[in-house]
């Protein structure tokens, strides 16, 4: 494959809504942030990693342990919890060249260099015709809208779960797009995205306070094997 740059984006913000300081707290012996970025600092496809953020304790942290990554201090006008996450890729695609370019959440802890590197080529050795790439976990278990009809099954017929046809849910552990589709479409995810699936216990968002307990366990058992 043509060699070309690729860039990791990391929003990261001070202030979080439902776990206070969460980018930054204790899990299993170091900041939560720290995982992430040592995983994609050791991922051979990735050139170059930029976090933004408006957090001065994370600013610092970069300076002090990971010096080689770039720093976007987030402007004031792209701080409210309301703006879009798309419009503040666009400020960091403005900022860091790239060919192409891979978001990821510092909220995904378990993820692993081998699932980003396995994205990012199956990407480039299927696309065209794809034109970014989005990462999704597998459900198979029955679902109800909020009408109580099914939605991918018939009551009526009662298979194992394990037999109804999959849905895939959007768990944003990885994107990857160019600048230009993010322009011209003011989206990450392009006009012809292709999925990727990846393992339940990496797609694991730290969002609520059982999540950190959940990440601590799985994270303790990952380096006691």
């Amino acid at each position: 494959m043509k060699k070309i740059k690729i860039a990791a984006l990391l929003p990261m913000r001070h202030h979080s809504q439902r776990v206070p300081g969460k980018n930054f707290r204790n899990l299993a012996g170091k900041p939560l942030f720290h995982y992430i970025l040592e995983t994609l600092s050791q991922c051979p496809e990735i050139n170059q990693i930029a976090v933004n953020t408006d957090s001065e304790v994370i600013q610092k942290e970069i300076e002090k342990n990971f010096p080689e990554i770039t720093v976007l201090i987030r402007p004031e006008r792209l701080r409210a919890d309301t703006i879009p996450m798309n419009e503040i890729l666009m400020y960091d695609t403005d900022h860091v060249a790239a060919d192409l370019y891979l978001q990821t959440h510092s909220t995904n802890p378990l993820l692993k260099v081998s699932t980003i590197s396995k994205a990012i080529n199956e990407f480039r050795r299927q696309s065209p015709p794809y034109d970014s790439l989005f990462s999704v976990t597998r459900l198979q278990t029955r679902l109800w809208d909020q009408n109580t009809q099914p939605l991918n099954h018939d009551p009526d017929v009662l298979l194992q779960t394990q037999d109804l046809p999959p849905i895939f849910e959007e768990n944003s552990c990885i994107y990857l797009f160019s600048a230009e589709n993010l322009k011209r479409r003011g989206n990450r995810i392009g006009e012809n995205p292709m999925m990727f699936e990846i393992p339940v216990e990496e797609a694991l968002d730290i969002d609520e306070e059982s999540d950190f307990l959940i990440a601590d366990l799985l994270i303790k058992n990952r380096l006691n094997r």
